[in-house]
């Protein structure tokens, strides 16, 4: 089952900043150290980063963090193929280890290195994302 998903003051904050900017409907959004994560609904990701990025510049200033969209998908697949957007995923496989189910995303060996992160920092981001919404407990990329 995944994750129940809990909000703080500043993470609800930071939902209606985003929601005013962009005129869209946060289903999540998620804080870690130097980034903002947000899950938007399905067809909104476009218009929630705007023309040139122009809305996820804007909230960056206000908030001095990074900014990552995300579109919800209902299937798993799909979503984490969503939240590894910015690295062109070629597919994504999903299979039970034991009882863990696991994910691996396939990118380009270019971008492998910025896809899991300095001391695979965006892994661990996008895997708690997605346990947040999917029964997906690990990820890889190959």
């Amino acid at each position: 089952m995944a994750n129940e998903i809990v909000f703080n003051e500043d993470t609800l904050r930071y939902i209606s900043l985003f929601e005013s900017l962009t005129n869209t409907s946060v289903k999540d959004c998620m804080e870690t150290e130097d980034k903002l994560v947000f899950v938007v609904e399905p067809g909104e990701a476009n218009k929630a980063v705007g023309k040139k990025g122009e809305n996820v510049i804007r909230l960056k200033d206000h908030t001095g963090k990074n900014i990552q969209v995300v579109e919800y998908s209902d299937k798993p697949e799909q979503f984490v193929k969503n939240v590894f957007h910015i690295y062109s995923p070629e597919k994504v496989e999903i299979e039970q280890r034991g009882n863990i189910t696991h994910a691996t995303v396939t990118v380009d060996p270019k971008v492998k290195g910025r896809a899991i992160g300095k001391e695979g920092r965006n892994l661990r981001i996008a895997r708690d994302i997605v346990n947040r919404h999917h029964d997906i407990q690990s990820i890889s990329v190959s």
